[in-house]
């Protein structure tokens, strides 16, 4: 796989965000990572890649991004795409999509076969935090730059509790 973390830094880089990188011991899931870091869990972007389908034969794929003490409102999605069903993507396509293994997907797209959402509650902080490529490395950066430089659509996505 190609080295999403490095691509994303030299983005950053080039996009001049503020950010820093946290390196730490390989995790994925949301809840023990924002232990590992030391980060609020409200703080954290979970990104997970999902099929929508919108016709029998009609798929496209997405990266819904929902704050770590969210899980994703399958029907906030389906009711954005006017799709027919929404699931998550299989393991492998979700991976040759972003170029990540499961848990280290950081919440922007690199492709242009995957929709970028994220739920306007990550508004809430002023700093989000996400595996960045690879399951020891985080960035926290500020809110504002993320949403300047992935542009995501704001779509109501999450569903707390």
């Amino acid at each position: 796989m190609t080295d999403i973390h490095e691509q994303l830094r030299a983005l950053l880089d080039r996009e001049g965000a503020s950010y820093r990188v946290i390196e730490h011991e390989p995790e994925g899931r949301t809840e023990l990572i924002a232990q590992i870091r030391g980060n609020r869990i409200e703080q954290s972007i979970k990104s997970m890649v999902l099929q929508v389908r919108r016709k029998p034969r009609e798929n496209i794929y997405c990266l819904a991004n929902v704050p770590g003490d969210c899980r994703v409102d399958f029907e906030g999605v389906k009711n954005h795409f006017k799709a027919d069903s929404v699931a998550f993507a299989q393991r492998d396509k979700a991976q040759e999509l972003t170029g990540c293994v499961i848990g280290a997907i950081p919440p922007f797209s690199c492709s242009d076969q995957l929709v970028l959402l994220a739920d306007p509650l990550i508004q809430e902080n002023d700093e989000v935090v996400f595996n960045a490529g690879r399951l020891d490395r985080s960035i926290m950066m500020k809110l504002s730059d993320y949403i300047r430089i992935a542009r995501p659509q704001m779509v109501s996505i999450a569903q707390r509790g």
